[in-house]
């Protein structure tokens, strides 16, 4: 099923992915900070995994625990493998250009996300920036914890040893979001979109399911890490979402200068859709009226959706801050602030009572019920937040499917009403809210009662 959804995101331009993640004890650790990231660990490059009998083989060798499949998985599918070289195309050497770069494989801003870029004198012989978003990346340098993990140590003891612990949705959120998002050294700024380089809209299950996966959820993985829950997953990633857009609010680097503010902070689609077609519609969500840009608010649509499920005063309280936060952009920069402060605190303090819920198959409808709610019913059917729709009820199916919470026939039915959904938000350019609505209806009656 998530083969055919994967297909859906490419109509999307989502290129990108993620990793892992379970439903087991949670690290303590917020989202800007990770337990044993080996930062300071020099990165050995891909070539230390890709032995045949490591991660290299095209079959499991004698009992291994995993399919040690896992780099030519990333390095013939995953489109991370192929950032690097991205690089070099034609159009990437005209974005350098607009931004007045010689070229942009040598440009740090774009091997910060384009390559595991880390200095020079952190990186290990066979390490290679060619190698793109490499192993290390995402699992963090290799050179502490690379010994204990040929040594067939446990899970736990390579955690120790410095392996990022990219089975865990909070750090795996936060690592992702880095890039898919950005962070206090790396932003997709709009002076860089305006240069030509798309979007990235993301959402950290389905990318995980895209990337695609390169781990098989058996019963090892299951002693070992847990069982993944992908409503947690998807939950938690929009509560990260949340707070780290909050966190670029309030950096100063990105605060108005004269008439001029970082629209990357809003809603691309708020300037961006088709003048031909009329598509804006009022939304009781922000309280806007038409001719105003908006601050880019579906992942937080998305985290008060399942925040009424899970903990309903924060809900009450995420809802009530992120109104507020709207009518600010139309006061002072202050003001916007002080409320951006508020969400961010509120979807942090959320993150707790997510990674701590046992989200089931009575969640499972209520998520599927309360996002198409939101739409039809809440009349959220911007762009953006269509988009984050489908994937949250994308995630939900996967959860369904994982669980147990409905049979093949019943998978079958959704994943036909999914592609649906995928068709209606293909093209931002023409996307008509009517269609997605219609499409959301037709999911509706698919859903398992």
């Amino acid at each position: 099923m998530r083969t055919t959804i994967g297909r859906g995101l490419v109509l999307l331009g989502l290129l990108a992915a993620a990793a892992p993640a379970t439903a087991q004890t949670p690290p303590q650790t917020s989202p800007q900070t990770s337990p044993q990231t080996s930062a300071d660990s020099d990165h050995l490059g891909v070539q230390s995994c890709a032995g045949n009998n490591c991660h290299g083989a095209v079959q499991p060798i004698g009992a291994s625990r995993v399919p040690q499949n896992e780099y030519l998985i990333w390095s013939q599918k995953d489109k991370h493998a192929k950032a690097y070289a991205v690089l070099k195309e034609p159009r990437s050497l005209r974005i350098a250009h607009n931004l007045g770069l010689a070229d942009a494989e040598h440009a740090p801003l774009c091997l910060d996300c384009h390559a595991d870029n880390v200095p020079p004198d952190r990186r290990g012989p066979q390490f290679q920036l060619a190698d793109g978003v490499g192993c290390e990346a995402c699992h963090g340098g290799a050179e502490r914890w690379l010994g204990p993990h040929l040594s067939g140590e446990d899970h736990a003891a390579n955690l120790k040893a410095g392996l990022y612990p990219t089975d865990q949705p909070l750090p795996r959120a936060a690592k992702c979001l880095a890039c898919h998002l950005g962070n206090d050294q790396k932003f997709l700024i709009h002076k860089i979109m305006g240069a030509g380089h798309p979007p990235t809209p993301f959402e950290l299950d389905t990318y995980t399911a895209i990337e695609p996966a390169h781990f098989v959820v058996n019963q090892s993985y299951v002693e070992r890490k847990g069982r993944p829950n992908d409503i947690q997953i998807w939950a938690i990633g929009q509560a990260v979402d949340v707070k780290l857009r909050m966190d670029l609010i309030l950096n100063p680097k990105h605060a108005p200068k004269g008439v001029d503010f970082e629209l990357s902070l809003f809603d691309c689609q708020a300037c961006h859709h088709s003048m031909n077609d009329l598509q804006w519609q009022a939304r009781a969500s922000t309280g806007l009226p038409p001719g105003r840009i908006k601050l880019y608010d579906a992942t937080a649509l998305m985290l008060q959706t399942v925040a009424a499920r899970v903990a309903p005063d924060a809900a009450k309280t995420l809802h009530d801050h992120m109104l507020a936060l709207h009518a600010a952009t139309a006061e002072s920069w202050d003001a916007v602030k002080r409320e951006a402060g508020a969400v961010r605190d509120a979807a942090n303090a959320l993150i707790p009572a997510l990674q701590g819920h046992n989200f089931d198959q009575g969640d499972a409808k209520a998520m599927a019920g309360a996002v198409i709610g939101s739409a039809l019913d809440g009349g959220n059917l911007d762009y953006s937040c269509a988009q984050q729709q489908v994937m949250a009820l994308e995630s939900v199916v996967a959860a369904m499917k994982a669980l147990g919470f409905a049979d093949d026939k019943q998978l079958a039915a959704l994943d036909e009403a999914l592609k649906g959904l995928y068709a209606a938000v293909a093209d931002d350019q023409k996307y008509r809210p009517d269609a997605y609505a219609e499409a959301l209806k037709a999911f509706k009656a698919k859903l398992p009662m």
